[in-house]
């Protein structure tokens, strides 16, 4: 990213669920572009999801 504070994470997880409750996890820190649904990779296990977080703005305080 071209700015300090700004993350983007991918996550791995085994299904849907998973890495959505995650994102929700993150989502609930800090900023976040969320995003609406994972991908998956032929013949591999598991699905990824990427979403960009803005650190800056802390939401728990």
């Amino acid at each position: 990213m071209a700015q300090p504070s700004l993350a983007v994470v991918e996550v791995a997880a085994a299904d849907d669920q998973t890495a959505l409750a995650i994102q929700e996890l993150l989502a609930g820190r800090w900023a976040t572009a969320p995003a609406d649904r994972t991908t998956r990779e032929p013949g591999e296990p598991g699905v990824r999801l990427r979403c960009y977080l803005d650190v800056r703005q802390d939401l728990t305080s």
